[in-house]
């Protein structure tokens, strides 16, 4: 089992801080993704070299809507980078930020023909829409040439059982991530439309709890995880996972 860890970039000597601290209190953890948000100057994919020395695999995420069609892809030509995970991107706030009308499949072919060494992965998403229109998307990005997935985070086990069903042979980075309090919690149903099941306790010992308990199905069946570790102590969270 791989296991991931994803670092916001908000500035330089956060990230190279948040990624240190990664490396020194979970050495499980053999890579980090890195999201690009619009709402700090630090790219995903230069964030993905100034982190590498810590973490030699680390994968930007690329935004396709901020892609011009004669742009050059983001990262590629770039030292020591192996892999991106291609996202559709949300509308930004900030009208002054232009974007294109790209889908991911389109973007991911262009990876595919332009920099045929990177790996590209895509997302996966089994909420926000119809569980038949995602596997749908999940077959165009496959054959546009997503070698794997990284989910949105998953909150119930039972869900974990649905999804990896329908994912079953695909390679998966299966998310995880703490939802401590009213307004972590107020985000996930807001913005990601995440149905939390009936006994969902947002507590940290709950949340650690939980993320074992996935980690050692996913490891069982074969697949790979990345951890989500927002607005928490990153050694609280993170240790106690080290032993699974």
């Amino acid at each position: 089992m791989q296991v991931s860890v994803e670092l916001i970039p908000r500035d330089t000597e956060t990230l190279l801080r948040d990624a240190a601290e990664v490396r020194s209190c979970f050495p499980l953890a053999d890579m980090i993704n890195i999201p690009d948000l619009l709402r700090f100057p630090l790219r995903s994919w230069d964030a993905a070299a100034l982190a590498r020395p810590h973490f030699p695999n680390v994968i930007p995420h690329i935004r396709a809507i901020d892609i011009a069609p004669d742009a050059p892809l983001p990262g590629v030509g770039q030292e020591g980078l192996e892999a991106v995970l291609v996202v559709q991107g949300d509308p930004p706030s900030d009208l002054r930020h232009l974007t294109y009308p790209n889908t991911t499949e389109s973007i991911i072919r262009r990876y595919c023909t332009e920099a045929p060494h990177l790996a590209v992965y895509a997302a996966f998403d089994p909420y926000r829409r119809a569980p038949y229109r995602e596997m749908e998307a999940i077959a165009r990005k496959k054959e546009a040439g997503a070698v794997g997935f990284f989910t949105q985070p998953i909150f119930d086990m039972r869900m974990l059982d649905l999804c990896m069903n329908w994912l079953h042979g695909e390679n998966v980075f299966w998310g995880i991530s703490p939802v401590v309090g009213p307004r972590s919690r107020s985000y996930w149903e807001t913005t990601n439309h995440v149905i939390f099941p009936h006994d969902f306790e947002p507590t940290m010992e709950a949340n650690i709890a939980f993320a074992r308990q996935m980690m050692r199905t996913v490891r069982t069946q074969g697949g790979n995880v990345y951890l989500m570790p927002l607005r928490v102590n990153l050694q609280r969270y993170l240790v106690p996972l080290c032993g699974v």
